[in-house]
C-alpha cells in the first residue's frame, strides 16, 4: 500500500506519539493521561468536535469533509490500554510506570488514528463525516460496549466503524482481511480442585490434587482433538497451575485458569459444555472435587463482507 506523502511528511511525528505513549502505559479505565493526550492533539489538528469521557475515558473526534451529501458517518476506531506487564528491554522510551507495559501494541494503534486524524482534519478531502473513536479497556474491561451503551453511535450518527490490529510478522505495509469470523472470541476459565493433603511419604492416605490437576490439564487438551471437529477451529490453554507450599507436602487444593479461543457459537458452546465434563469426572475418578468458573468475555470478531471489501480495496 502506498504511503501519501503528506502522511509520510509527519511519520516522525507519529512516531513520537507512539513512544510517548509507550513510555506511559495505563490499565482498562485508568487511562486518563493517554486521553487527555489524545484529546490535546486532536484540538491541535483542529478537529471540529472533541468529546471525552466516552465509556468513562473514552475520547471522540468529529472531523467533517468538505463535502457532506453522501450523509455517511464512518468511526474509525483504536483502543488505548496496556498491559500488567513488566518491560525489561531497555530503550529511550522504555514504560516508565513499572509492571505495566504496552506488549499489544495500543501505543502504536493510538497514535496511527492520530495520525489519520491529523490528515483527515488538514485536507477534509472526503465526502461525509469521519469519527475517530480512542476506546478505553480493550484488554478484558469492555470499553467499546461501555461507549456503545453510553449512545456514542447514536449520538454521532454512526453508521459503520472500522478498526486495526498491529500483527507482528506480517511485512511491511501487509494487511490481512476477511469477511467473516476474523478473531475468536476470548473466554478465561478457573478450576479449583479439593483434595485431601497430607504427607508426601504417604500418598496413599491423600487425595492429591497436584496430580488430579495434572492430569485434568492433559484431558482438557484433549478437548480441541477428540471433541471438536477438525475443520472448526479452538484453542484451549491451560496458563496457570498453583498447588502447595512445600516439599514434603501433599496439597489439599489446586487451582489452574487459563483462556478458550473459538471462532464460532456452535464450537464455544461445545467446549464450554466438554470443560464442565472433564472437570467433574477427572475429579471424582480420583475421588476429589472440582469447580469449574467459566467466563465468556468477547464474542467472535465478524467482519461484514461488504465493509471488508471495501477495506481490502483501500489498502491494495
Amino acid at each position: 500500500m502506498p504511503v501519501i506523502n503528506r502522511i509520510a511528511e509527519f511519520h516522525s511525528d507519529v512516531t513520537e506519539w507512539r513512544r510517548d505513549i509507550h513510555a506511559h502505559p495505563e490499565l482498562l479505565f485508568d487511562v486518563h493521561r493517554t486521553a487527555a493526550f489524545v484529546a490535546e492533539k486532536l484540538k491541535e489538528f483542529g478537529v471540529d468536535e472533541i468529546a471525552t469521557g466516552i465509556g468513562r475515558t473514552g475520547v471522540v473526534g468529529v472531523i467533517r469533509g468538505r463535502k457532506a451529501g453522501s450523509g455517511k458517518v464512518v468511526g474509525l476506531r483504536a483502543d488505548m490500554d496496556a498491559l500488567p506487564i513488566r518491560e525489561i528491554v531497555e530503550r529511550p522510551y522504555k514504560s516508565k510506570n513499572d509492571g505495566l507495559m504496552h506488549a499489544c501494541g495500543h501505543d502504536g494503534h493510538t497514535a496511527m488514528l492520530l495520525g489519520a486524524a491529523r490528515y483527515l482534519a488538514e485536507t477534509r478531502n472526503f465526502d461525509g463525516t469521519a469519527i475517530v473513536i480512542f476506546q478505553p479497556a480493550e484488554e478484558g474491561g469492555g470499553g467499546g460496549r461501555e461507549m456503545v451503551e453510553e449512545g456514542m453511535m447514536e449520538r454521532f450518527g454512526v453508521t459503520e466503524v472500522y478498526g486495526m490490529h498491529n500483527t507482528p510478522g506480517l511485512p511491511v505495509g501487509a494487511f490481512a482481511i476477511r469477511p467473516g469470523s476474523m478473531m475468536a472470541a476470548a473466554d478465561m476459565f478457573y478450576i479449583d480442585i479439593e483434595g485431601m493433603g497430607g504427607h508426601a511419604a504417604r500418598p496413599h492416605r491423600c487425595i492429591d490434587s497436584a496430580f488430579v490437576g495434572a492430569n485434568m490439564m492433559m484431558a482438557l487438551n484433549s478437548i480441541v482433538s477428540r471433541s471438536v471437529d477438525p475443520i472448526q477451529s479452538a484453542v484451549v490453554s491451560v496458563t496457570t497451575f498453583h498447588a502447595g507450599d512445600a516439599h514434603n507436602v501433599i496439597p489439599q487444593t489446586a487451582r489452574l485458569t487459563g483462556t478458550v479461543r473459538t471462532l464460532s457459537g456452535a464450537v464455544r458452546d461445545q467446549v464450554e459444555k466438554r470443560m464442565h465434563e472433564v472437570v467433574e469426572h477427572t475429579a471424582a475418578a480420583f475421588g476429589a472435587k472440582a469447580t469449574l468458573d467459566y467466563q465468556r468475555h468477547y464474542p467472535v470478531l465478524s467482519n461484514h463482507p461488504e465493509q471488508t471489501l471495501f477495506a481490502a480495496g483501500v489498502a491494495a
